[in-house]
């Protein structure tokens, strides 16, 4: 039998509430959700999402319909969105950064009948979009401090939902039973909105089964012991929490612990000490300039016994990259190198015990992956999107190249189109798009294949490298076509750089626009004798002398049609909230383009 045979046999005829109450069943002692200060075990977990699944069902909520939730990280929100499961609803999570505008055309496109919120912060933003809209039915309050809207008998607090349910269940438990049992595997499980880079946000579709293969192909290319500590930081509007957080979470009985404010995620981590951990490059960005920081503070003596235990990992893990064996007497030495100078240094981020170092979304810059590898952190980049319930190709640690995002994921196929782009099939592949009807549209062809819209090629080896997203291709106006995100990740591997968006399209060469990172732009300006907020460091010579420097040394690698010949530095910091990127800190080009026409006018003025 195929690994990918093996991987579907698992994964057969399992569903989310199946694997709850296999939990609750044969471990209901142990933990399972930590957060706010408090640890439910698997047996309380399943026992609140049965109170909460029966007091949505008394509001309303039923097979089919679609719920809309705008809460932080904690542990209400997994058990809102679980009790949704198994009354076979539709749970879906809105970023918290979303303007009432975009929760207006979520929840109207959705056809959402309960919404849950967490607080007067999301309830001002929903006010107006509640007001005009009568397909929903019940919102469900969290803050029990909150002021509803007087007169508005569709709003209802959490612990009273809860306190209801609780005793409808425990006179009649048998209800909560038969709403879960009835569900299978190919059947919708919930929905996530993409974050809308390249226009309106698209509502994506998984099934039990797809988050369940998911589950089942990761842990076979990756092995977490059951019952590890997990650690959730990133929205559950992402699929990588989404999936790694509560449906890996449930296939493996994992204790996940909520980290609601991502900025703490490093002293969870040093508290937790999980096997695995994922996180998004600016992530891994920020833990590579902390660290670079307080190594820089060590003594001389220090310093250089640890560079050469780094550049002792650092040989290893190129010649690995390179599908070169690592010499014997070397590999000891790496061996007394990392126990006594090395795994410390890891022991300071909590990323000691780690066994699988993952990242994706985007590009991580060689200098972050080679400088945490050399501390013997090796993080594997993975590839895949919402539509591929979140990893479809992926490095593991006997098995990477660097550059790539690794080999299919057992189970996975991969194809390109004569353009590069790339197409997917296989059991992770999504159900389809909610479309205006309210109904599932398929977006596979024929044969189940799903264009990405990402460009890549494929090694002989069967390594997938990731260029471009195939809608941000640059087409000078000399026909050129050029891939911005190699040339923005050189230029973000200063320090004083956040972000970089590189313009050119049917333009005569590329410029581009500088934002300072509000981070490491004050650290980097300190040490140079200079001080200021964002927008005067942006002004300042001794900035605009830097990154000329940078600009020179990042166009000496690329070629001519990718050389940037003029840019401009911005005096304010981009975010979700400012609209420039997306909740996952993805550009926003064509917004960028938009607000900043005038800048962008200068430069080829």
């Amino acid at each position: 039998m195929t690994i990918a045979a093996e991987c579907a046999e698992a994964a057969d005829g399992l569903t989310i509430p199946g694997l709850l109450a296999r939990n609750a069943r044969d471990q209901p002692q142990r933990p399972a959700l930590s957060g706010n200060d408090t640890t439910l075990t698997w047996s309380q977990l399943r026992d609140e999402v049965a109170a909460v699944a029966r007091g949505l069902a008394e509001r309303g909520l039923g097979a089919g319909d679609r719920m809309m939730i705008m809460m932080s990280s904690r542990p209400e929100h997994w058990i809102v969105d679980l009790a949704a499961t198994h009354l076979a609803a539709l749970p879906c999570t809105a970023y918290a950064t979303l303007s009432t505008e975009q929760i207006g055309f979520v929840t109207a496109h959705s056809k959402a009948t309960v919404v849950v919120l967490e607080g007067a912060a999301e309830l001002d933003r929903w006010t107006p979009v509640l007001a005009g809209n009568t397909e929903i039915r019940a919102v469900v309050v969290l803050d029990p401090e909150v002021a509803t809207p007087p007169g508005d008998d569709r709003f209802v607090r959490w612990h009273e939902l809860h306190a209801d349910g609780a005793a409808l269940h425990r006179a009649d438990p048998a209800v909560f039973e038969r709403c879960w049992a009835r569900i299978a595997s190919d059947d919708p499980l919930a929905m996530m909105y993409t974050s809308g880079t390249t226009g309106d946000p698209k509502g994506v579709v998984l099934s039990h089964r797809n988050a369940v293969y998911e589950a089942v192909a990761v842990d076979r290319i990756a092995p977490t012991p059951d019952g590890a500590p997990s650690v959730s930081y990133l929205p559950l509007a992402h699929v990588a929490e989404r999936e790694l957080g509560i449906y890996r979470a449930l296939y493996k009985a994992l204790h996940v612990s909520v980290c609601p404010d991502a900025s703490q995620v490093v002293q969870t981590l040093a508290f937790f000490r999980p096997p695995a951990f994922f996180g998004v490059p600016r992530v891994w960005e920020k833990i590579t300039t902390g660290l670079q920081a307080v190594l820089a503070r060590q003594a001389e003596p220090q310093r250089e016994v640890l560079a050469r235990a780094q550049e002792l990992a650092l040989h290893a893990v190129r010649l690995r990259g390179r599908g070169e064996p690592v010499p014997a007497e070397h590999a000891q030495r790496l061996a007394e190198a990392d126990a006594q100078v090395l795994r410390p240094v890891r022991a300071m981020l909590g990323l000691d015990e780690l066994r699988w170092a993952s990242s994706g979304a985007a590009p991580l810059p060689l200098h972050v992956l080679e400088f945490l590898a050399s501390l013997g952190i090796e993080v594997l980049e993975v590839w895949g999107m919402t539509e591929t319930t979140g990893c479809a190709t992926a490095n593991t640690a006997d098995a990477y190249r660097p550059g790539s995002v690794g080999r299919p994921v057992p189970g996975v196929e991969l194809r390109l189109g004569a353009d590069g782009e790339v197409f997917v099939r296989g059991p992770v592949v999504f159900l389809g798009y909610l479309d205006d009807s309210g109904e599932i549209a398929r977006a596979t062809d024929d044969e189940g294949w799903l264009a990405t819209g990402d460009i890549g090629w494929i090694d002989d080896d069967g390594y997938l490298t990731i260029t471009d997203r195939k809608k941000e291709l640059i087409i000078t106006a000399s026909g050129k076509n050029i891939a911005p995100a190699k040339v923005e990740g050189l230029l973000r591997a200063h320090p004083l750089v956040g972000h970089a968006v590189a313009i050119g399209d049917r333009k005569p060469y590329l410029t581009a626009l500088i934002v300072l990172d509000e981070e490491t732009a004050p650290g980097w300006a300190a040490a140079h004798g200079i001080s200021g907020d964002l927008g005067e460091l942006a002004a300042h010579p001794k900035v605009r002398a830097e990154l000329d420097v940078l600009l020179t040394e990042v166009n000496g690698q690329l070629a001519r049609a990718e050389q940037i010949k003029r840019y401009e530095v911005l005096a304010q910091p981009w975010s979700a909230e400012s609209g420039e990127l997306t909740p996952t800190l993805k550009l926003k080009r064509k917004v960028v383009q938009e607000r900043y026409a005038a800048d962008i006018d200068s430069l080829y003025a």
